[in-house]
């Protein structure tokens, strides 16, 4: 409705402007106005670097050497196991079309993720058993099959089994290669990890307004985050965090120091948040309900204030609905993807009604981005203290420790140190 609307007052306002101003000055204003309305409405996609964010860049070293000094002089901690089980965002949906396929990094593996023809997504690992050809790299789909690059051998998604060597009589029964659960749901692939490769014990929920295409895409950030995987959710309970953190205006920008500049004193954020586990069957789950408001010079200005409800479900997902008096709702779906023991993908994909213009969409999702990268910068340079010196206001942190240790088991892995290395 907007866009129509919009095409007939510029149908009425043209030739108005036209005789106005000349047909040579239109002729450079039309290219110009054009550009302005596709800046307007394509989605917002912020797609950082792992050394790009989170350090502060020491005179005479790169980004990329300070971030690698500081990784490697910094104390870690006693660590919980590094791999959660539980559902990963490993792709967004439209990044895998029919017979395409793509690489992915999880929890220090390698995988092969391809959709059929028909439309159906498999996760196999990457590496050919035969000889270790990356599948993913020059393989092709056909059928439900991913066919390996180097000697031919085609590989069943459903099973894993080997179904054609194009140069032996007879495959062998002892042919296959491992198979990954996955799903393809609110518009994103996800892959179940687990250490004992038990099958997923529960489900991702659907999100029917983006299924339904009530809301639509408005755009996407991503970064990677130098830490253990349970310090990013841990900051849904760490409530105290907020007045230091994220009081300060978005205005000031995501680096910490400079934050507290007094040049934003006359805007801030303020914070109301409670978190609580689900029960069961949900016990996979917790909420964090938050009201926000803004302070422009000490005064409230009820335009900014958003109610959200950050649903987490298992290790790695968190559905942020958010909801405002006159500006609409939306979801943010906040996925933590382990690509490593210490390094974390973290992705924001916004998705909004039709009928809010896009500008307001993205500047959410980049308030949000600018908040964010304030933890990224702790999180990166901070230690993990498995026993921290609490005080009563935050038995919170002590109940999400508990909650979240339901997705180690016995076998997950741990990041352990020896003389030669790491290991894990």
């Amino acid at each position: 409705m907007e866009s129509v609307f919009l095409l007939l007052l510029g149908g009425l306002l043209l030739p108005l402007a036209a005789g106005l101003l000349g047909g040579r000055l239109l002729l450079l204003l039309l290219p110009l106005a054009c550009w302005g309305w596709w800046a307007l409405n394509r989605p917002l996609e912020l797609l950082r670097g792992p050394d790009e964010v989170g350090y502060i860049q020491e005179r005479g070293r790169s980004r990329a050497q300070t971030a690698n000094m500081v990784r490697r002089r910094r104390r870690t901690g006693e660590l919980p196991p590094v791999y959660p089980n539980g559902w990963y965002q490993v792709l967004d949906s439209a990044l895998l079309r029919p017979g395409a396929l793509r690489n992915v990094s999880l929890c220090g593996e390698q995988l092969a993720v391809y959709r059929t023809l028909d439309g159906r997504v498999f996760a196999v690992d990457a590496y050919c058993p035969h000889l270790g050809a990356n599948l993913a790299v020059g393989g092709r789909v056909v059928g439900d099959c991913i066919e390996c690059p180097f000697h031919g051998w085609r590989f069943c998604g459903e099973d894993g089994r080997c179904t054609r060597i194009p140069y032996a009589e007879k495959v062998p029964e002892f042919a296959k290669t491992r198979t990954w659960p996955c799903c393809d749901i609110n518009r994103m692939v996800f892959v179940w990890y687990h250490c004992d490769r038990t099958e997923p014990t529960w489900r991702i929920p659907e999100q029917e307004e983006i299924t339904a295409e009530q809301w639509i895409y408005r755009g996407r950030t991503e970064h990677y985050v130098s830490a253990h995987i349970e310090e990013i959710p841990e900051n849904a309970a760490d409530i105290a965090h907020l007045a230091v953190l994220h009081e300060p205006s978005i205005l000031s920008g995501g680096d910490i120091c400079y934050t507290k500049s007094r040049i934003w004193d006359f805007f801030t954020h303020t914070w109301k948040v409670q978190w609580e586990p689900e029960a069961a069957p949900n016990k996979h789950c917790s909420q964090m309900s938050v009201q926000h408001a803004s302070l422009i010079f000490g005064k409230h200005f009820s335009l900014l204030d958003v109610d959200v409800v950050a649903r987490q479900v298992g290790p790695g997902i968190v559905f942020l609905h958010f909801s405002h008096a006159f500006l609409g709702r939306g979801i943010i779906l906040h996925c933590v993807t382990p690509v490593e023991p210490l390094l974390q993908r973290v992705s924001h994909s916004i998705y909004y009604q039709k009928n809010i213009p896009a500008f307001i969409p993205k500047f959410i999702l980049r308030a949000e981005c600018i908040q964010f990268e304030r933890d990224v910068m702790v999180w990166n340079n901070k230690k993990y203290i498995s026993k921290p010196l609490l005080v009563k206001e935050d038995s919170a942190i002590q109940r999400h420790r508990r909650w979240y240790s339901q997705f180690y088991s016995a076998n997950s892995p741990r990041l352990t140190f020896q003389e030669d290395g790491l290991s894990w």
